[in-house]
Formats: structure tokens, C-alpha cells, sequence
């Protein structure tokens, strides 16, 4: 017998919402108090169900709030704006710390492609999905595989997603296949020598559960010749600047994805830049509009993966400047 809960045949209740919509159930409750919506109805034991049209409407929201817009500007939206915000011209985002850069990349993009590989995805051809992947990185290279293929795919899964044409468990199909192909074509690569520089240290802060978008960003690193180390997921600040000492790092770069809070995000990295040493660089991946805008002091923040190359060579060019200052006349 299954233990996963279906939608009751009146409406969804407030759990199975929050499983498919990935919004809590408290968020939810202050939406319905403070926004007017959602509106469920009551079971005879006074329970919330949920009509299947305003899950899918919660859907559409919790998309554009992936892509950094606030709750008191679409929760209240209609239907119809909801669709116009998501798609003017392109799609809204991903939930990942790439979805600005996905946004970019769709365009550039075979649609044929990209509608293959969301076949194979449909069909559960793990397989195929599999070497499809391994052929466009072949054809591609790793860094047009990442910005051509990869998050173009990312956004095409993020919008199936928000339309109701895919499960949970599907899109985690595809990062998890994202992630083996990823890994795969890093180790693999030929070792970036010891005096490769920047010497950049990746990893995510403690309570970001997404690594895909670090490992995009790794596999776009290593490309320009950088010295990477990747921590991988969730590390605690105290280990990350013992790593960046003993790695003697240059820059630290750090994936968000647009389920954190921006407040929150931007505390981590004050706080971090505080405890860093002023030499040690910090970059950080963020989806955040707003905080993009805004800025960190002492933090390059990126909102797109493709900055990636450009911030590298303005590195070097700013250390390359530093050494020809530093030579006597």
C-alpha cells in the first residue's frame, strides 16, 4: 500500500500543495490571511482543499517568485497576468542559481534539441536522455554545453514544471542526470596545473541543498584554466575559510539558488566578507533581481553564468596591473 497522498476528489489538501507547488504551509497560510489567496475550501472536518485551478495558479507563482519577484507583487495576480509576467518573450526561470543565465542562453539553443531531450524525459528513457547529453557535450564542448544545452534544458523543465506537465520527481530526474554528466566530463578533463590561477574554491553555504548550478559553474571555471577546488553542498563558513587558507584560494564562489531569502543571502556574505582576508575575492551566483541591483560591498555577485569568463579575465588583467606597478623603473 502507498503512502504518498493523492489530491483528495474535492481539491488537494494544504500537504499534497505544498509537496507539488514547493510552497510551505505557513507561506501559504499568511497568503491566504494577507493576500486574499489562496482560497480553499473547508472538508466537513474543517481542513483546507485546495481547487486543482488554484494549484495551478500557485505553480505560475511560485515560478516567478524563483525568478526573483516579491510575493506582494504576484500572489495576487490573476491567471492571465500571471502567464503574461512568465513568458514575455521568454520563459521566467529555473530553480536554480541559473536562472538568469538560462533566460539568456534559451534563445541561442536548437529547439529541436531541447524538445528532444524533454521526450526523452517525458518517457522516463534514462538511457537515452543519458546519451543524448553525452553527444551534445561532445558536439558542443563543455562550456556551450553548459550555457547551450544545459540551461536552456533547466528553464524548458522549470516552465514544464510551472504548467503542470511534469512531476517533482521528474525534474529531479533530469538535474540528477545534469549532475552525472557534469561529473563525468570534469574528471575526465585533463588536472588545471597547480599554478593555474585565480585558485578558486567552490562550494554552497549551510542550508542550500542545490549543487548544480556550483558545478556548472566549476565545469565553466575550469574551461578558462582556473585552479578549482569544489566543496560541494553546505559548508560551514568556519570550514570555508579554513579550506581557502590552506588552498592558498584566490576566490572563493559561492551558487544560491532562488530558494534561499535574499535577506538572508545577503547577511551570509557580509558576514563572510567580513571574516575574509581583503585579498581573498568573493563571488557569489545569485537569481535575486533585487539584490542584484543593489550589490554587496566586497562581493561580486553574478547573475548570470556566462559572466563567469569575463570576471576571470578581469582578474587577471587587475593582477597582471598590480605586478607591472610593482616593478621598480
Amino acid at each position: 500500500m502507498s503512502d504518498i497522498e493523492d489530491p483528495a476528489p474535492t481539491g488537494w489538501t494544504i500537504s499534497a500543495v505544498e509537496r507539488d507547488t514547493r510552497i510551505g504551509k505557513d507561506t501559504l497560510r499568511v497568503w491566504e490571511r494577507r493576500y486574499g489567496f489562496p482560497q480553499p475550501h473547508r472538508d466537513p472536518h474543517g481542513e483546507r482543499l485546495y481547487p486543482p485551478e488554484q494549484v495551478e495558479r500557485l505553480r505560475h507563482i511560485k515560478r516567478l517568485l524563483d525568478a526573483g519577484l516579491r510575493p506582494g507583487r504576484v500572489v495576487a495576480m490573476p491567471m492571465e497576468e500571471l502567464l503574461r509576467q512568465a513568458d514575455p518573450g521568454g520563459q521566467a526561470g529555473v530553480d536554480s542559481a541559473a536562472a538568469p543565465a538560462a533566460r539568456e542562453s534559451a534563445p541561442r539553443a536548437a529547439s529541436a534539441d531541447i524538445d528532444t531531450l524533454m521526450a526523452l524525459l517525458r518517457s522516463h528513457d534514462l538511457r537515452g536522455l543519458r546519451r543524448s547529453l553525452g553527444q551534445a557535450l561532445l558536439q558542443r564542448g563543455l562550456a556551450r554545453f553548459v550555457t547551450e544545452m544545459a540551461l536552456p534544458l533547466l528553464v524548458e523543465v522549470g516552465a514544464s514544471w510551472s504548467r503542470g506537465q511534469l512531476e517533482i520527481f521528474e525534474e529531479h530526474l533530469c538535474s540528477e542526470m545534469l549532475e552525472t554528466v557534469l561529473r563525468s566530463a570534469l574528471g575526465s578533463a585533463p588536472p588545471a596545473d597547480t599554478t593555474s590561477r585565480p585558485r578558486v574554491l567552490l562550494s554552497t553555504l549551510p542550508g542550500e541543498q542545490h549543487g548544480l548550478g556550483l558545478l556548472m559553474a566549476e565545469a565553466l571555471f575550469s574551461v578558462e584554466g582556473c585552479h578549482c577546488m569544489n566543496l560541494g553542498r553546505q559548508t560551514p563558513l568556519r570550514d570555508l575559510l579554513l579550506a581557502a587558507r590552506t588552498q592558498r584560494s584566490e576566490v572563493i564562489a559561492l551558487s544560491f539558488s532562488a530558494a534561499n531569502n535574499p535577506n538572508q543571502v545577503l547577511d551570509s556574505l557580509l558576514e563572510l566578507r567580513r571574516q575574509a582576508p581583503a585579498a581573498l575575492e568573493i563571488w557569489a551566483g545569485v537569481p535575486f533581481a533585487p539584490l542584484l541591483r543593489r550589490g554587496c560591498e566586497g562581493v561580486r555577485l553574478l547573475g548570470q553564468l556566462d559572466e563567469i569568463p569575463a570576471a576571470v579575465r578581469q582578474w587577471r588583467e587587475a593582477g597582471a596591473e598590480a605586478r607591472s606597478h610593482a616593478q621598480p623603473d
